[in-house]
């Protein structure tokens, strides 16, 4: 998940914020100020529940931050490299480059967040008892703690995307020694527990809270979505083992010169091609970007012979510019917008292969049959 806006760092590690974040940091400063602090603590000034509020809501960002830290900080301390910590409406998203080599490694890593939690409202808590202040305080110091102990203990649930899920895949490959069935078997177990949040929330809708039911559900559909979506993943890195990107891309693919011009190219080569999108290479052959035949078709045709291919060409990420003998699975880590390579290949600096959207497809496809064939 790419971060809206940048915070720094902490401990080295990149920290950042997805819009959805932000609006969930102002919900809950919101919420506190309006409704939870003045029914808890009545009878003060408006100016007191809101600076209550939005310090309580910063703090309960901090936690969150706290707890995906932790997740980073393990998983560095077993060797991997972590990406990014990325914090959005849902918790966090810590990306590691690489997967956990065993399931103790995995295991320590998935429950590190979860710890961190209940550990954090676990000291509120502690906090709380011998504090004798002002009720705002001790209201706010009490939310705190239940929200902590809320996140930890949801956190836990054994499904897909949370780490009760992680845990889980953990133990059973420890069990199973084998990764793949762990893959199946914790999808399935995930895809069980969505269907009965479904359920539960269909009946608190009917019976008891319609709002609260509401959210039961919406929890259950979006925990059912990602298990699968992560089912799909596993599936295609379990089919893609052992095989490199040279494997798996298009050699020699159609290239567009950043000295020609768009309608030379369009006459001469795209309009020949069986590609939709062409990698753009200056005179040695190095990669200076892409362009897309929908990019150039935009482009008033007037203005097309006085218009150099580098001029329009969109910028290639480093992280898209694989070596031909990297592993297959690095391609499952390359997002690409549309009209644009998931990857180019290059060796001695030159391109000598893509893997566009349409092969992306196809090299999952591919990747899940083959898993799946073998898994039998």
């Amino acid at each position: 998940m790419r971060s809206s806006l940048r915070l720094g760092s902490v401990a080295g590690v990149p920290v950042g914020i997805h819009w959805s974040g932000l609006v969930i940091v102002g919900a809950v400063a919101a919420l506190l100020g309006i409704s939870v602090l003045p029914v808890a603590a009545p009878g003060l000034s408006p100016r007191s529940y809101w600076i209550a509020a939005v310090l309580t809501a910063t703090v309960f960002f901090a936690s969150l931050l706290a707890h995906e830290l932790a997740h980073a900080l393990v998983a560095r301390g077993r060797g991997i490299k972590v990406k990014s910590v990325t914090l959005w409406m849902l918790g966090g998203v810590t990306e590691l480059d690489g997967e956990a080599p065993t399931p103790r490694a995995e295991l320590e890593i998935s429950a590190a967040g979860p710890l961190t939690s209940l550990a954090i409202a676990v000291v509120a808590f502690g906090a709380l008892v011998p504090l004798s202040g002002p009720r705002l305080l001790l209201v706010a110091l009490g939310w705190f703690a239940l929200i902590n102990a809320v996140l930890g203990v949801f956190n836990l649930l054994p499904a897909a995307p949370m780490d009760g899920g992680r845990i889980l895949h953990a133990v059973l490959w420890w069990r199973y020694r084998d990764r793949a069935r762990a893959d199946r078997a914790t999808a399935k177990a995930g895809e069980r527990l969505s269907m009965a949040l479904v359920g539960l929330g269909l009946a608190q809708m009917v019976f008891w809270s319609p709002i609260g039911g509401l959210w039961t559900v919406l929890i259950g559909w979006y925990l059912m979505g990602v298990g699968r979506i992560e089912g799909v993943v596993r599936m295609a890195k379990e089919g893609l083992r052992g095989l490199l990107v040279r494997d798996i891309m298009t050699p020699d693919p159609d290239t567009a010169p950043a000295w020609s011009d768009l309608q030379g190219f369009a006459t001469s080569v795209g309009l020949l091609s069986r590609q939709g999108v062409f990698p753009v290479v200056d005179f040695s052959g190095a990669p200076v970007g892409s362009v897309s035949l929908d990019a150039i078709a935009a482009l008033p045709p007037e203005r097309r012979a006085a218009t150099r291919v580098g001029e329009l060409a969109r910028p290639i990420p480093a992280e898209r510019l694989l070596a031909p003998d990297d592993p297959a699975e690095r391609i499952l880590n390359c997002a690409a917008p549309r009209n644009e390579p998931v990857a180019l290949v290059c060796e001695a600096g030159r391109v000598i292969g893509m893997v566009s959207g349409p092969d992306l497809a196809r090299i999952l496809s591919q990747a899940a049959l083959r898993g799946s064939t073998t898994a039998v």
